[in-house]
């Protein structure tokens, strides 16, 4: 008997997808357009901070036979396809040279795949320690690292020191954690705990890249104790905001409940569609703020096109290195499915 999804996780990966997707889309429109900026801050301090923490609570099998080769496969295979792709596409609209291409340098967002191999890596030697320990190390390599420039986006090695501490707690919590946070009071601390959040994006003036952990400290000014202390700040604020989002995930299964189960779709492909939505001058046409829900409805569009059935049919030889899709199309054709 096969084990039901959860509603609530299938949900929550489907409200972050579309933030990813936002968000990128958001990109054009902040240079100039303080409440934009703003906005765009305040989405990349949980965003991608619960995607990985999410990403670590099922990661609890990692001991299992044949994980890591899985692994691989489901995700450096895929990686290498997307950058030949990525590159070769950047080479067509942007005319970049190909001479540039860094195979270990990963294009757009396909960091997130090297960063998720790895971490599900270090789940091996971390899991050795008391989890204390383990997610006071990962802190605290995660704030020594941005002292050393060499760390930097190549195999999204900082990113993923960065990052690990969002994945170490992922994998410790149970269900009933998130059970306590969507309990009533808690969805109500929530709610004004993202208000806060909100507004300390507003008033802290911050250079929004921090936020990406891709870079070593020296990259935004002069390096001092005060860097590694603010990136422990953000630890704190993305935490916060990252949980309150969890508590506010709804439970019920809606219509986009089964596309939360095709992230993956989403976050390889909508990159194309916002590089060349960049390229032909997309914030020319919609240029401030009012323009915010016609934002909205371009990111609801990409995310449920790029999560159809007919998306998955198409990219899964590619994505996830089967035809599944290719052969249900046929099977559904030949029972006479399609040919109403």
């Amino acid at each position: 008997m096969t084990k039901s999804r959860d509603s609530y996780f299938d949900n929550a990966k489907f409200i972050l997808i579309f933030l990813v997707v936002f968000g990128h889309i958001l990109r054009s429109f902040i240079n100039g357009n303080e409440f934009m900026l703003h906005l765009y801050k305040f989405i990349y301090t949980f965003h991608m901070p619960a995607f990985i923490l999410v990403s670590g609570y099922f990661a609890k099998n990692f001991k299992r036979k044949g994980y890591v080769k899985k692994l691989a496969v489901k995700l450096i295979i895929p990686y290498l396809i997307f950058q030949g792709i990525y590159s070769v596409f950047y080479y067509l609209i942007q005319d970049e040279s190909m001479t540039s291409v860094n195979p270990i340098d990963p294009q757009w967002s396909l960091w997130f795949l090297v960063s998720l191999f790895f971490w599900n890596l270090l789940l091996y030697p971390f899991t050795k320690l008391p989890k204390m320990w383990a997610l006071g190390a990962s802190c605290g390599l995660a704030v020594m690292i941005g002292y050393l420039d060499f760390i930097s986006s190549t195999l999204s090695l900082s990113r993923t020191f960065v990052f690990l501490p969002m994945f170490l707690v992922g994998f410790y919590l149970k269900k009933q954690h998130f059970d306590l946070l969507r309990a009533k009071r808690g969805r109500q601390i929530a709610a004004g705990v993202l208000g806060i959040v909100f507004l300390l994006c507003w008033c802290i003036d911050f250079d929004y890249s921090w936020l990406f952990g891709s870079e070593p400290y020296s990259t935004f000014g002069t390096v001092t104790l005060l860097s590694g202390l603010s990136r422990i700040g953000w630890y704190v604020l993305a935490f916060a905001a990252t949980f309150s989002f969890l508590a506010l995930v709804p439970q019920k299964r809606y219509f986009f409940t089964k596309w939360g189960t095709r992230t993956f779709y989403v976050y390889l492909l909508h990159g194309f569609i916002i590089k060349t939505l960049r390229q032909i001058g997309l914030e020319d046409h919609l240029s401030d703020y009012q323009n915010l829900v016609m934002l909205l409805i371009l990111t609801a569009a990409l995310t449920s096109i790029l999560s159809s059935n007919a998306v998955k049919t198409a990219a899964q030889p590619f994505i996830e290195l089967r035809i599944t899709g290719w052969l249900e199309a046929v099977k559904g054709t030949r029972n006479g499915v399609y040919s109403k």
